[in-house]
């Protein structure tokens, strides 16, 4: 299977994102990434897959569970950096700036990331989603300074637009120490 393409649907009742990812599931060839409840009671389903395979079932999901949806996505030829950051083994191991971009869904957050690597020459260190976080998410990245800026900036904008920003911050020489923190 074709992972060029990344789908979300964020829910607010637990139930109904557990509904949600079957219908996912059963409506296209697509890839299970994530299936599980985020802070403050919300579920999350990730899936992955060809851009029309999980374009049909993020469709499919959101028109059957319209009643309990928050936010979804379809991002198509998504960075190759997204994967390995949402499961925290980007292999980083040190910083030369650090990027920090925040948000109060993972939704918007996933799709400023991508937006984020997509606009300048930085590398993903994690994307952390809505665990621990009152059902927030966020990402760190790594670069040159003016390139982080550039992509915090580019990340914030789309996320921003949606009015979820928390806020987004770059640190230009970081402690090593912060690394051991991210991942």
């Amino acid at each position: 299977m074709q992972m060029n393409s990344l789908g979300l649907i964020e829910m607010t009742s637990i139930a109904a994102g557990m509904e949600a990812a079957d219908i996912m599931l059963k409506t296209s060839e697509v890839q299970l990434i994530l299936s599980r409840t985020i802070c403050s009671g919300k579920y999350m389903v990730l899936i992955g897959g060809d851009v029309a395979a999980v374009q049909a079932a993020v469709d499919s999901a959101a028109l059957t569970c319209d009643y309990a949806l928050i936010d979804t996505f379809v991002i198509p030829n998504v960075h190759p950096d997204i994967f390995p950051a949402i499961s925290g083994h980007s292999g980083v191991d040190h910083l030369e700036s650090l990027g920090i971009i925040e948000s109060f869904s993972v939704a918007s957050l996933i799709e400023g990331a991508d937006a984020a690597v997509k606009a300048s020459n930085v590398k993903l260190i994690e994307i952390r989603l809505a665990m621990a976080l009152g059902g927030k998410a966020f990402c760190t990245l790594t670069g040159e300074v003016a390139a982080v800026r550039s992509a915090v900036d580019a990340g914030a904008h789309l996320i921003s637009q949606k009015g979820l920003l928390v806020n987004k911050v770059v640190i230009a020489s970081p402690r090593p120490e912060l690394l051991s923190e991210m991942v």
